[in-house]
């Protein structure tokens, strides 16, 4: 009995070890104490679950939008521009002499696109003898075809005369018809050229259809004009109907010029460079391209610019919409500007 009692209360002593182990087994748990946690409850989640969880896309940047583009018109088709037309302008310069030859060097100097003459062009007679000493020395390469024997002539005609009184002297002015291929009837004619239209007049009273304000010829250049859709119109010839000069006016060609639809004229005749005023156009007088210098005599009221110092000759350029005349000496002095503006 003495060694029996030992057994069981060791015996129970295991058994409450156990139970108490097992109690203490049954109160832990993945919470952690109060104490250790800050007072706030957390809870842990296996390494395992981490690896396999399913995260939520990523938000897409912030960015501040860029201001939509403002639409614009497409540029505009260029229309390339017409270079403005150059022409130069002489009158009574048939002398073959240095004045002449003096002329001749400036205007070709300019690089005109062609050249129109105020008569007399083939001094002292219009004969055929005289004419190519007297035009085509100068000239030849701005003439087609050309005839005479100073060098090549131009491969279309940039040359474009009106008769004067002293072509007319020998033959009825023939040896001009043979130098010259013009329009027309080759004594009165129009052409045109870029914004111009150009209409030369043969005024002197040989003329076979007249030169009065009722005859053939006037109403052609009558019809011509009414026609012409041309910016600008210039009427040229010989015998100027207003003058300050030595010869004066010419009455027969006081031609209502204005009413039929002109923008200029010009002419020759006189030796003198002079400026007026017409039922308001200009009328030119360019009579200074090498034959003898003239006076002035009594200044017709509407002479605006009158000079006889020098030879010289005129250069013009013109586009649509405006036209600048100017008369310059054979020295390079530019005596007279006037601008006409549509």
């Amino acid at each position: 009995m003495k060694r029996t009692a030992p057994i069981r209360a060791a015996t129970v002593g295991i058994i409450l070890l156990a139970l108490f182990a097992a109690s203490l087994a049954c109160n832990l748990t993945t919470t952690q104490p109060d104490d250790l946690r800050g007072g706030v409850q957390a809870t842990t989640t296996p390494v395992e679950a981490l690896s396999t969880a399913t995260l939520p896309p990523p938000a897409p940047p912030t960015a501040t939008p860029l201001p939509s583009p403002t639409p614009t018109d497409p540029p505009p088709t260029l229309t390339p521009t017409p270079a403005p037309v150059r022409f130069a302008v002489i009158g009574d310069y048939g002398q073959g002499d240095q004045n002449a030859a003096d002329v001749a060097n400036l205007v070709k100097s300019w690089q005109p696109d062609f050249i129109i003459t105020v008569g007399d062009n083939n001094y002292p007679s219009g004969a055929a003898e005289t004419i190519d000493a007297n035009i085509g020395q100068f000239y030849h390469e701005y003439i087609y075809p050309y005839v005479g024997t100073y060098g090549p002539g131009a491969d279309q005609n940039r040359f474009f005369p009106t008769i004067g009184n002293h072509d007319w002297d020998t033959n009825r002015a023939q040896a001009y018809f043979d130098y010259f291929t013009l329009p027309g009837n080759e004594r009165y004619y129009d052409f045109t050229w870029g914004p111009l239209h150009f209409f030369a007049v043969n005024s002197d009273s040989r003329e076979p259809d007249g030169v009065s304000r009722i005859s053939v010829q006037a109403q052609w250049l009558q019809d011509g004009l009414a026609a012409s859709t041309a910016p600008w119109k210039v009427v040229y010839f010989h015998h100027p109907p207003y003058s300050s000069g030595l010869h004066g006016p010419v009455d027969w060609m006081r031609w209502p010029f204005v009413e039929w639809g002109a923008d200029v004229l010009m002419a020759g005749h006189d030796h003198v460079y002079e400026r007026l005023i017409v039922d308001g156009i200009p009328l030119f007088i360019n009579g200074v391209g090498g034959g003898p210098i003239y006076y002035f005599v009594e200044p017709d009221p509407r002479s605006q610019v009158r000079y006889r110092d020098d030879y010289g000759a005129m250069l013009v350029i013109a586009d649509a919409a405006q036209m600048t005349f100017q008369f310059i000496t054979r020295r390079g002095v530019v005596i007279d500007t006037y601008q006409l503006t549509k």
